[in-house]
């Protein structure tokens, strides 16, 4: 029998929504890869080339999720945080994408900027703890293939898109990861985020939605 230091901390994990509500199960969270400049307005608003986007993968651990209506707290060392809503795929069995929900990819800006400035990792400003929060997890396929994607502030909108306006669509972003990974069950990727990023600050309440999923809804706390 193992005998740990200390005790293992828990597995992270998302609630899932049935067709009835809420489920009993949980999809337990292995690791968490993101795709960057997903989608062309994006890429040109991050100062990319606009006639040659290519996204590309980083990742957060898998404890920086925040799940079940809980809010996330406004990061250390930064003056810039940032929002940015995705689709968030989940890989279940077989390597199969088993649901889907809605997330958001939280980004101390500043730090990115300064470390693609130097060209050091991003890790500071993408992998830091809470900056995933994700909503429940809806089994099966996707409902709308070209479903919107919206993310309001204090009940402004500021991100609108859809999900047809991806570069690599869910499939391909498999496909490519599969290259790249061997993809397990508990597997989460963020697949991108559409034009209109923006600050946040402790206080703020932001909405995140795809038509089809549960919608995610948190307050900054400072």
């Amino acid at each position: 029998m193992t005998q740990w230091l200390f005790p293992p901390a828990p597995t992270p994990s998302l609630p899932i929504v049935g067709p009835d509500g809420d489920d009993d199960r949980r999809f337990p969270v292995r690791r968490i890869l993101c795709v960057g400049q997903n989608y062309a307005a994006h890429a040109r608003e991050m100062g990319a080339d606009p006639s040659k986007p290519a996204p590309f993968f980083f990742s957060k651990p898998a404890d920086a999720l925040v799940v079940d209506g809980a809010d996330p707290a406004y990061p250390s060392a930064t003056a810039n945080l940032h929002h940015e809503v995705e689709l968030v795929l989940a890989v279940g069995e077989g390597g199969a994408i088993a649901g889907w929900a809605v997330g958001v990819d939280l980004t101390r800006r500043d730090l990115q900027s300064e470390a693609k400035a130097k060209g050091r990792p991003w890790e500071a400003g993408k992998a830091f703890d809470q900056s995933a929060p994700c909503g429940a997890l809806t089994l099966g396929a996707l409902p709308e293939a070209d479903a919107a994607i919206t993310l309001k502030v204090n009940g402004e909108t500021r991100q609108s898109g859809r999900l047809s306006d991806m570069i690599w669509d869910p499939a391909g972003i498999l496909a490519k990861a599969g290259e790249l990974w061997i993809l397990q069950p508990g597997d989460l990727i963020f697949t991108g985020t559409p034009e209109g990023v923006g600050p946040v600050v402790p206080g703020d309440r932001v909405e995140a939605s795809i038509d089809g999923l549960a919608p995610l809804a948190f307050t900054v706390q400072p």
